[in-house]
């Protein structure tokens, strides 16, 4: 086509001006914009999408629940707005309960912790057999519950239990832990312990393998000992590690539920917590009201409860363990 004739068709198209960059990349400079601002979105969406549906739905779907006399077997649903908040305020069993769990709480993690952190510190070391005994740690989690209630149904037998055989050889007599408020929290604590103090053991152990070598290096010139280097090097430089450990725990504490059921399994109702609720906890009364007597609403009025206790105590643990640390 001659020059001519592109001028009377009109062929012919402006000259792009000094600045603007050439047609053929403007669009594709769109497509890279784009991938670069809504890549990092996309990527992480899969786990928003998840918590919607699994997580934040479910949620909101038990705060309505909880504002109603809801019955799944006999379909009652009927509005009642703050009334299972005021008997919840008023209701001994659950106060009862919360102590139940508080207690064992304490008494399981306090322990578990301190030892796990020992522990980690044993297996840092350079040792025969080592990585026999770090795959040794997670054994209690591979286990199964029903070798686990087995195991320390036998073990806490008020008759024929090893503990009790035990504690009769040097002249003790046998013990109840299931009648006993205290005695069934120590039991639940032992069987707590035994299965997740591994488990925050590894975690404290892959932790003190990211500390420099050239802290414990210089302390020893310097003629430091090695339980003042723990004391002084290790522990600083776990906290972020400890305190990680201590909201899980406290989490996992508040929501206690396997450890008592299999320690009541042989009792009429295991949600019943023994024959005067010594160590029922406030998952086993939330699935004792909800399931067992079909109060569906006052089950979600707990479990909202203990949403709130879990996010209270967490944040407490939080503050506690970084003012211990020293840090603002």
């Amino acid at each position: 086509m001659t020059i001519e004739t592109r001028l009377a068709t009109g062929a012919r198209k402006a000259p792009p001006a000094p600045g603007d960059p050439p047609r053929g990349r403007s669009w594709r400079s769109r497509l890279a914009r784009l991938d670069l601002k809504a890549s990092p979105y996309l990527f992480i969406s899969p786990f928003y999408i998840v918590f919607l549906v699994f997580g934040l739905f479910p949620l909101l779907y038990t705060l309505w629940v909880s504002l109603h006399d809801w019955g799944l077997a006999s379909g009652t649903r009927e509005w009642i707005g703050l009334e299972n908040y005021d008997y919840l305020l008023t209701d001994g069993d659950f106060w009862h309960a919360l102590v139940n769990t508080v207690g064992i709480f304490f008494i399981a993690t306090v322990p578990q912790l301190l030892l796990a952190l020992f522990i980690a510190s044993a297996l840092a070391r350079r040792m025969r057999a080592g990585t026999l005994f770090r795959i040794g740690m997670v054994a209690p989690l591979v286990t199964s519950t029903a070798a686990v209630a087995i195991v320390f149904s036998q073990m806490f037998d008020t008759n024929f239990g090893f503990i009790n055989w035990a504690l009769g050889l040097v002249g003790v007599d046998g013990i109840d832990w299931h009648a006993s408020r205290g005695w069934s929290w120590l039991a639940i604590s032992v069987m707590v312990d035994w299965r997740w103090t591994g488990y925050n053991a590894l975690i404290y152990l892959a932790a003190m393998q990211a500390i420099p070598r050239d802290l414990y290096e210089a302390a020893a010139i310097d003629g430091a000992s090695r339980l003042r280097q723990f004391w002084q090097i290790t522990v600083p430089m776990l906290q972020p590690t400890i305190i990680f450990t201590v909201i899980i725990s406290t989490i996992g504490g508040l929501q206690l539920f396997t450890e008592p059921v299999l320690f009541g399994g042989g009792t009429a109702n295991k949600m019943d917590g023994g024959s005067l609720h010594q160590f029922q906890t406030i998952t086993m009364y939330m699935y004792d009201n909800a399931f067992n007597d079909d109060r569906y609403g006052y089950g979600a009025t707990v479990a909202w409860a203990l949403f709130v206790l879990i996010i209270l105590f967490s944040l407490l643990n939080f503050m506690f363990v970084r003012r211990a640390g020293g840090t603002r």
